[in-house]
């Protein structure tokens, strides 16, 4: 399917936009002059002319990229002619998807962006949350025209986020340019040799990347599927060992073999290994891109010695005493202070002093007789001398 993919909107039964849609291709390029452009909506992605994958496999793994609409526009100059295909994803992981969907092993990169690339008739550029396709002879001569194309895409570019997952493959090894992102079985079933697309949950949150590598002079494909949890790799891992030889562990049973492991979040498969050791080696070199971290606060409990006990308990005492003392001289200074600047009025006051008296006499006491006063006794000041004389404890005023 690698060259006629490029070919996606040629023979499709379009769905066209409404005639007021705004055209994002360009009348002209540098040069070429458009001669026909022709709209197609979600949900109308084609098959390819003349691939040999299944039409409606090939049209539901664009989907599943998140294919929104486009335009296809043919140019022409003289008797040459130039045929751009228009894609416009949902987000730029999408683009990016079908960017890697769509690229095939003889291109090279270009300096037309980060993401473009480029053979004798085919290039490929990625802009955002938009791919654009072209399909032309010598197009080499012609980057004045791609460029063209990029400037006219880039103002109506509304997501440019594009996933790393493709950063954890190792890079030892592998095939130019036969990554792919994934985010549909369709799409993966059509590059993974085993079928495994029913087993991974995309429709959960899960994204997988795979590359072709060559060990041991053997052709290999690892995929790597990033979970949202670990659980949910685990559990993965798990089905594939019911329908597979995963690791050995369904030797003689005549199913595919796969060797795979799990590293956190991430589940990495490999398929076409020569041996356990070849894809181990493999396998080892795969990043899970995850860390975990423990920074919450934590106590750690250490005994004091018998002499440090000792001294702290020494100068605990001191300083409560040291506490105590200063105090006192504050609490005592302030009364002292208070009672010759104000005297009788807010210490002492005769009207409210009690005085507790043991009952071996049967004079009362006066409270008035344990403080000087310059006005004789203090009026209103009456004591009940009716009391018993004889009685434990008696309570004057």
């Amino acid at each position: 399917m690698h060259r006629s993919v490029s070919f996606v909107l040629a023979s499709l039964l379009v769905a066209v936009a409404p005639a007021s849609a705004q055209q994002l291709l360009p009348h002209s390029l540098s040069g070429w002059t458009q001669a026909g452009d022709q709209p197609f909506a979600a949900g109308s992605a084609p098959h390819p002319a003349g691939s040999a994958a299944n039409p409606a496999t090939t049209a539901g793994a664009i989907d599943e990229y998140g294919f929104a609409g486009g335009e296809s526009s043919s140019y022409t100059r003289g008797s040459e002619s130039l045929q751009v295909n228009l894609y416009r994803m949902k987000d730029g992981s999408g683009a990016y998807g079908l960017y890697s969907y769509l690229h095939t092993p003889d291109m090279l990169h270009t300096n037309l962006g980060e993401h473009s690339l480029l053979s004798g008739d085919h290039a490929l550029l990625l802009v955002g949350n938009f791919v654009v396709e072209v399909r032309g002879p010598e197009l080499a001569k012609s980057v004045s025209g791609l460029k063209s194309l990029v400037a006219a895409v880039q103002p109506h570019v509304r997501d440019a986020s594009l996933p790393t997952l493709w950063q954890r493959l190792p890079e030892e090894d592998m095939v130019a340019r036969t990554d792919r992102y994934i985010l549909g079985p369709q799409a993966l079933d059509q590059f993974f040799p085993d079928s495994l697309g029913s087993l991974i949950a995309f429709s959960k949150g899960a994204e997988a990347e795979l590359a072709g590598y060559r060990l041991g002079g053997h052709d290999a494909t690892l995929l790597i599927v990033d979970y949202p949890t670990p659980q949910m790799a685990e559990s993965a891992l798990a089905d594939m060992g019911k329908k597979f030889d995963v690791n050995g562990s369904n030797r003689g049973a005549n199913l595919p073999q796969l060797f795979a492991a799990r590293k956190l979040t991430l589940l990495a498969i490999v398929s076409g290994a020569p041996s356990r050791t070849e894809a181990n080696s493999l396998l080892n070199e795969v990043q899970s891109g995850t860390e975990l971290t423990w920074n919450e606060p934590t106590f750690q409990f250490k005994e004091p010695t018998i002499e440090g006990m000792i001294v702290g308990t020494i100068v605990g005492t001191g300083v409560i005493c040291l506490f105590a003392v200063i105090a006192g001289l504050a609490f005592g200074g302030l009364r002292l202070i208070v009672k010759r600047v104000l005297p009788g009025r807010v210490f002492d006051r005769p009207g409210y002093v009690q005085v507790l008296q043991l009952g071996l006499g049967s004079k009362p006491i006066n409270a008035e007789d344990f403080y000087a006063t310059t006005g004789g006794p203090i009026a209103n000041t009456k004591v009940d001398k009716n009391l018993p004389d004889r009685i434990a404890l008696r309570i004057f005023r």
